[in-house]
């Protein structure tokens, strides 16, 4: 292992007699990381009788299932393969997801029941749509066919081969305590087929890239007025049984559904929108989304703007609609402010503001089947905040729509601080595509980002799969400022990559504080620690991220985490994080670092140290568990993040 392998400071002790343990959060940590693999894995051995669609559900559900309900015993997991840079907790999840796709394509007449596994998953699950992976050239396809004559053991052994770049002693041990019962015969079978290992890693299996199509929508349209009958039916019988005296009672100030009043017509009414006059941002109390004009080329389309209204206020069963954790999808309570409406790619768009959130309705060119409503909260926004929004994402690019006070919009990769900024145009305020990390696939090697100028300064945001990007700062939490600046660049170059932690988590920014530089053992250098805390609109949910980056490697790796926690916050702007770390001659060793105003540092449990000061650092062994304590310089107790 090298010098720059960590370890999460919160991994169990181990022993010789029970082998290393495997906590839950270390297990999730390996699982978020490399989900996409770990699901093209199971897709790829799961038997293909079910059909694509099916395959795709069942490899996202059997990798979610795959983490352990408490502390692991790992001693199953062959020591030669302990994973990705020596990752256990990647081990773990692997062979879980190994042996439940192994599992799945057992013959069901060999059990009395069926598993889990091999029943149809009821969750994840689109109503209205089949998804599938993109189809692939003449190569995959023959693949494809060929990995459906081998037997499961066999597709596995081919597919860890591969995927996993596991030599063949590696595959045996693993099938092995996958339960395979020959592992010898499944190598000997899967040598049949030529190795085309790189085909493995193209979109054809590639089950987080997906392509959606409708269901039969007769026979849906056909079970949805059923069922909508029978859930009438069976509501009039409740009323009727329910009431006093068994007869029908006063709703009392309660209007019939779809009842036409004033509030409701205005809610819907396409000449009631509120449109802001293109200056209004200039001498307004307040600089957010309140003072966005209307813009595009549709904003005169009444009959776009209204079926945008009323899919807003009652959404029927094919519109695919989407909000971000904490938003209501409920109906506007009035008119709301028109922001957008216009033609963008492949789709007319309109983007509505009704003072709390942001709603976007999009329609296909040539109809409106297909048609799409998201959501995302923006209560509070402020000028850095209400930046831009996202207009549109095809072909792993996204457009944003930008406010009016925006005078450069520019492409930046995050992990490169010294390859500049590329303009991008702006017509009416809406940038030509860039890049965008939430659509992508596959390894993190770059992370591009929306640098915007206005009057106030730079500021950046990044994609992160919502109609609202989340603003990056950097610095001390209370005194943090743009991320923009060079040192500011610098700090977040090599974390970038952690951002992907944080998709489709209503995050409205996220900020990075170096905390410390910490010499390394054996004249290995400097170590830094970074602190990354991302904050939601919705208040709750917030992750935080210590951080840590050897001088050898290119990324910082995560060493603790904390959810709905104070610390490396405004309120607390301290933090206590430790990791285990094998110095390049061999040794190992715990690193433990707190914020500039730690004034001495406790470990207790599988290392016992004290030390002056906000750094320590002291040899350990492999797989100890520690607890940290730190003492701030007013006498303050601080805990360690795990």
């Amino acid at each position: 292992m090298q010098s720059q392998d960590v370890a999460q400071e919160h991994a169990p002790v181990s022993s010789p007699a029970a082998g290393p343990v495997v906590d839950v959060e270390q297990a999730e940590a390996a699982l978020v990381e490399h989900y996409p693999r770990l699901v093209r894995l199971a897709y790829l051995v799961l038997p293909p009788g079910p059909g694509r669609g099916r395959r795709v559900l069942t490899a996202h559900a059997l990798t979610q299932r795959a983490l352990p309900r408490g502390r692991r015993s790992s001693s199953v997991i062959p020591a030669q393969s302990t994973g990705r840079d020596g990752d256990l907790g990647y081990a773990f999840v692997r062979l879980q997801v190994v042996r439940t796709a192994l599992e799945a394509g057992s013959p069901q007449w060999r059990r009395v029941w069926p598993t889990r596994v091999q029943l149809p998953p009821l969750l994840p699950q689109v109503w209205g749509l089949r998804l599938f992976p993109r189809s692939g050239g003449a190569d995959e396809l023959a693949l494809d066919q060929q990995l459906a004559t081998l037997s499961g053991p066999a597709r596995a052994a081919y597919v860890l081969r591969g995927l996993e770049n596991l030599p063949d002693t590696d595959v045996h041990a693993l099938l092995t305590a996958a339960g395979v019962a020959d592992p010898d015969a499944a190598l000997r079978e899967a040598d049949d087929i030529p190795a085309r290992h790189a085909l493995l890693t193209s979109p054809e299996f590639d089950p987080c890239s997906l392509q959606a199509r409708p269901t039969d929508l007769m026979r849906r349209r056909q079970q949805g007025k059923a069922a909508l009958a029978a859930a009438a039916a069976l509501a009039v019988c409740g009323a009727l049984v329910l009431l006093p005296g068994g007869g029908w009672g006063p709703d009392g100030a309660a209007a019939p559904a779809y009842a036409r009043n004033p509030a409701a017509e205005a809610a819907l009414n396409p000449a009631r929108l509120v449109r802001v006059s293109p200056t209004a941002w200039r001498t307004a109390a307040r600089t957010d989304f309140s003072v966005w004009p209307a813009r595009g080329s549709l904003t005169k389309d009444t009959a776009l703007l209204r079926r945008a209204l009323a899919v807003w206020a009652r959404p029927g069963g094919t519109v695919q609609v989407s909000a971000t954790p904490g938003t209501q999808t409920g109906g506007p309570a009035g008119p709301p402010q028109l922001l957008y409406a216009g033609a963008v790619d492949d789709a007319r768009v309109v983007l509505l503001y009704d003072g709390l959130r942001i709603a976007r309705y999009a329609e296909p060119k040539d109809g409106t089947a297909g048609a799409a409503l998201d959501f995302a909260r923006v209560d509070g926004a402020r000028k850095a905040e209400a930046g831009a929004l996202v207009l549109s994402r095809s072909d792993e690019n996204v457009r944003y729509l930008t406010a009016p006070w925006v005078q450069k919009a520019a492409e930046r990769d995050l992990m490169k601080p010294g390859a500049g900024a590329m303009d991008l145009n702006l017509a009416d305020g809406v940038t030509s595509p860039l890049a965008s990390p939430a659509l992508r696939s596959g390894g993190c090697t770059s992370w591009n980002v929306l640098q915007l100028t206005d009057d106030s300064g730079t500021h950046l945001v990044t994609d992160l799969g919502e109609l609202v990007p989340a603003r990056l700062t950097s610095g001390r939490p209370g005194k943090s400022g743009e991320a923009s600046g060079a040192q500011a660049l610098r700090t977040w170059a090599p974390f970038a990559c952690s951002l992907a932690a944080q998709r489709s988590a209503g995050v409205r920014s996220v900020n990075a504080w170096s905390f410390a530089d910490q010499p390394l053992p054996d004249a290995s250098g400097t170590g830094s620690w970074v602190c990354t805390r991302a904050e939601t609109w919705r208040g709750d949910g917030t992750l935080v991220l210590a951080q840590f980056q050897t001088p050898r490697a290119r990324y910082g790796a995560v060493a603790a985490k904390g959810t709905d926690v104070t610390a490396c916050g405004p309120r607390d702007p301290h933090v206590l994080a430790g990791v285990l770390w094998k110095s390049g001659a061999g040794a190992w060793y715990l690193l433990t670092a707190g914020s500039g105003d730690t004034a001495s540092i406790r470990t207790t449990g599988g290392v016992t140290a004290t030390t002056e000061g906000n750094l320590l650092a002291v040899r350990a062994k492999r797989g100890a568990r520690v607890e940290l304590k730190g003492t701030l310089k007013d006498g303050t107790t601080v805990n360690g993040l795990h």
